[in-house]
């Protein structure tokens, strides 16, 4: 597993990117995260649902429910404009991240 720290830093902007593709709700984030780490990336309710609250509040994502046929009422969330905004300053954020870090390394390992 993936060191919780590591997670923590990057889990808004993966979260924000996953929305851009669709609404979805709580259980389904969670389980698609797990899906495409290759179970690497297992989240609990009580880490994923302080970081909606957050997105919600900055008004990066907005929250709605919905009642299915069958089954329990679901909460929805959905990026706005905000977010999507947001969603790409983070990945350009990211990328320089990386960038940095993986520069850094390689001048290690040249050493």
């Amino acid at each position: 597993m993936m060191e919780r720290e590591l997670k923590r830093g990057t889990l808004e902007l993966i979260l924000l990117r996953l929305l851009e593709g669709q609404d979805m709700y709580g259980y389904q984030i969670s389980s698609t995260l797990e899906e495409r780490s290759g179970n690497e990336f297992r989240l609990k309710e009580g880490t994923l649902y302080p970081v909606f609250y957050r997105l919600e509040d900055a008004g990066f994502i907005e929250a709605r429910w919905e009642t299915p046929d069958r089954g329990k009422p679901r909460k929805y969330y959905r990026l706005t404009e905000e977010g999507r905004l947001e969603s790409e300053r983070l990945l350009g954020e990211w990328k320089k991240f990386v960038r940095v870090v993986n520069g850094l390394l390689e001048w290690e390992e040249g050493k």
